[in-house]
């Protein structure tokens, strides 16, 4: 695979080499992502994929909620992390894509585990009369503030809130970079940041995971 943008090709292969490896579903579907999509770099990849199995091994979640979910990627390492009754409710808004990615739920043997939604999610999850405890937010960073208002009241006490690209490329912290997405991102984040009921962390990795869990 190629280098990311986000370390050096050395410590990239440094950290692969130090993370479980892809097995061969995850591994066809990384290589198609990147031959078939636009913007294959918004696939979650091999070390936060992993991450994302391990983080739903530790919390048990009966129910998770995905948003964005692209090709497949990171529906399929969450659905290896959930036990028992364990379920994944998944919301794309593209849906010329959906149909190879329900293949790739196959062919991974968990597309049992897997309810894939098409369309909107911000008028999706109204529909969907269940509580979460788990969400990972991945879509449209414009809707950033308004995925976390509208999954907040759905997360159980002691459930998760995870986020990817808070980082987005650094723009967080460019004073010149006024676009919408990077709007959507630092409001997201000083969202989180000032709501007292959350406990939060803001990791460095790739290009930056939250971490949030519902105290109350």
């Amino acid at each position: 695979m190629e280098a990311s943008n986000y370390y050096s090709h050395e410590l990239e292969e440094y950290i692969n080499q130090h993370t479980s490896p892809e097995d061969e579903v995850l591994y066809e579907l990384n290589r198609h992502t990147h031959l078939t999509a636009y913007h294959p770099r918004m696939l979650c990849g091999q070390l936060q994929g992993k991450l994302l199995e391990l983080i739903c091994k530790m919390i048990n979640p009966l129910r998770v909620l995905e948003i964005g979910t692209f090709t497949g990627y990171s529906a399929i390492c969450i659905a290896r992390g959930l036990s028992g009754e364990g379920h994944l409710h998944t919301i794309e808004v593209n849906d010329e894509i959906t149909e190879q990615t329900l293949d790739f739920f196959s062919k991974a043997g968990v597309k049992n585990r897997i309810t894939l939604h098409v369309g909107d999610a911000l008028k999706i999850i109204p529909t969907l009369e269940l509580d979460f405890d788990m969400v990972f937010i991945d879509g449209d960073k414009r809707e950033y503030p308004k995925y976390l208002l509208t999954v907040l009241p759905r997360v159980k006490v002691g459930g998760f809130i995870l986020a990817d690209n808070v980082l987005w490329g650094g723009k967080v912290l460019d004073k010149e970079a006024n676009d919408h997405y990077t709007k959507g991102v630092r409001e997201f984040n000083l969202m989180i940041a000032n709501n007292s009921k959350l406990e939060k962390v803001l990791l460095p990795l790739r290009d930056g995971l939250m971490i949030a869990r519902k105290s109350e």
